[in-house]
């Protein structure tokens, strides 16, 4: 499955990392925008470069109208020390069983050095107040992703 701009994003009831639930309609019902953003681990390389550019453009994304969430299948115990590591200001997503990757066609076969196996395809959705995905990217590179996503979202 692979999702499209125009389409209705999948709603979604999730877990943060502090314990709390929060759900797609709830968040667009403030009339905020949604960033939807998947990775594959808390504390990697590329994984901690995109969310430390998340997290220095994030005033500039809020001020504008959005709010930003990560997802991964890490732990909450995890998302909180990547959290406190990097002092991230924004929510990271509990998805260990996965459910919410499958539903925005994130968890995918992948290939690497010949072995096939399941994984996450880093992918960022943008969704609008309405619920429809203004912006839909999936195997995006992690360094110079959100300065990107901005310039496209029309964010200075």
């Amino acid at each position: 499955m692979t999702l499209e701009v125009g389409e209705k994003a999948p709603n979604f009831d999730a877990l943060l990392t502090d314990g709390s639930q929060i759900s797609l309609k709830g968040i667009l019902s403030e009339g905020k925008r949604v960033i939807l953003y998947y990775y594959p681990k808390d504390n990697t390389p590329g994984c901690t470069t995109q969310a430390c550019d998340f997290r220095d453009n994030y005033s500039a994304l809020n001020d504008a109208g959005y709010r930003v969430f990560g997802v991964s299948k890490d732990s909450a115990k995890s998302h909180q020390n990547f959290t406190n590591k990097y002092e991230l200001n924004f929510d990271l997503i509990v998805d260990q069983d996965i459910e919410l990757h499958q539903k925005y066609g994130v968890w995918r076969e992948k290939n690497n050095y010949g072995k096939t196996y399941m994984g996450v395809s880093r992918s960022t959705f943008v969704i609008d107040t309405d619920g429809s995905l203004i912006w839909v990217g999936y195997n995006i590179r992690a360094k110079g992703h959100v300065e990107k996503l901005m310039r496209e979202l029309n964010i200075e």
